[in-house]
C-alpha cells in the first residue's frame, strides 16, 4: 500500500447541541493497533510512516485552503475500486489524531457501503433512514467508530429512491448541521465513483471542497478532467494519487 503526497490544485474561481462537545461522547471498545492496521486505518506510531505522513500532509493542505474554518469534504474516485473509502476514512482519522479536532465519516456510497466495517455491531439506522424519516434526529445515525474523536454515519439501506433522497434539501441541511454544530468538527463524505454514479455531482454543491482519488497510471487525462467537471471546478481541491 502506498500513497503519493497529494497535489492540491487551486480551485477556479446553528443547531441545538447534542452534547457539550463531540469529544465528550462515550467511546465504546476502542480499536487496537492491530485492528487499525488490519483495516488500513492510520494511527500515531504506525510502522508505515510514509502513509501517515501523506495523510497528515493532505490534512495540512486542506486546512490551509479552508483558512480558519472547519470544512465539509467530498471524496470520490475517478473509477471503481480505487480507494475513495480508504482515503475518506483516513482523511477523517488524520483530523481526529489532532486532539483539538473531531471528524465525522459519512458513508454516501449506498451501493458499496464501507461504514459498517468500522462499527462493532450492525447500526439500527443510517443515512438513508434519516433522509426518509423526519422523526429521526442526527444523533440517531451517528455512531462511535472505536477511534477517539471520529464518528461514523453509515449509509443505511438503499432503495430505488436513494439517489433522490441524497439530492433532497434534508441532505443539504444534514451536512450543514453536522458541520456547524461544533466549530472543531470536520465532515468527510465518501461517495461513489464519478464514472459510475451521479451522487458526486449531486452532493458537490452541498460541501466546501472535493478531492478525487486517482489510481496512479490507470486512468486517462480525459477521465480525470471528467471527474473534475463532475464535482465542479469551484469545489475541486486536488487529486490524491493512490498506488494501493
Amino acid at each position: 500500500m502506498a500513497i503519493e503526497v497529494p497535489t492540491i490544485v487551486p480551485a477556479v474561481g446553528d443547531a441545538p447541541e447534542l452534547k457539550t462537545h463531540i469529544g465528550d461522547m462515550a467511546e465504546f471498545s476502542l480499536k487496537t493497533q492491530d485492528e487499525l492496521a488490519a483495516q488500513k486505518i492510520i494511527y500515531p506510531g504506525m510502522r508505515q510512516r510514509e502513509v501517515l505522513t501523506a495523510f497528515r500532509d493532505l490534512r495540512t493542505k486542506l486546512l490551509a485552503k479552508a483558512g480558519k474554518d472547519n470544512f465539509s469534504l467530498l471524496v470520490s474516485t475517478v473509477s471503481h475500486g480505487h480507494g475513495s473509502s480508504f482515503v475518506s476514512v483516513n482523511m477523517a482519522a488524520s483530523i481526529a489524531i489532532d486532539e483539538r479536532k473531531t471528524a465525522v465519516y459519512v458513508d454516501c456510497n449506498i451501493e458499496d457501503s464501507y461504514a459498517n466495517e468500522l462499527l462493532h455491531e450492525a447500526p439500527e439506522h443510517g443515512l438513508m433512514e434519516y433522509l426518509e424519516n423526519p422523526s429521526l434526529d442526527i444523533k440517531d445515525v451517528i455512531y462511535s467508530s472505536g477511534i477517539p474523536r471520529l464518528r461514523v454515519v453509515p449509509a443505511g439501506v438503499s432503495n430505488e429512491r436513494s439517489v433522490e433522497a441524497l439530492a433532497s434539501p434534508r441532505m443539504a441541511d444534514f451536512i450543514r448541521d453536522l458541520k456547524f454544530r461544533y466549530p472543531d468538527r470536520f465532515v468527510i463524505l465518501d461517495v461513489p465513483p464519478v464514472s459510475e454514479s451521479s451522487v458526486a455531482r449531486i452532493l458537490a454543491p452541498m460541501v466546501d471542497m472535493a478531492v478525487l482519488v486517482v489510481p496512479f497510471g490507470k486512468v486517462t487525462t480525459e477521465q480525470i478532467l471528467s471527474g473534475v467537471d463532475a464535482v465542479g471546478k469551484e469545489r475541486f481541491a486536488g487529486l490524491v494519487f493512490n498506488n494501493e
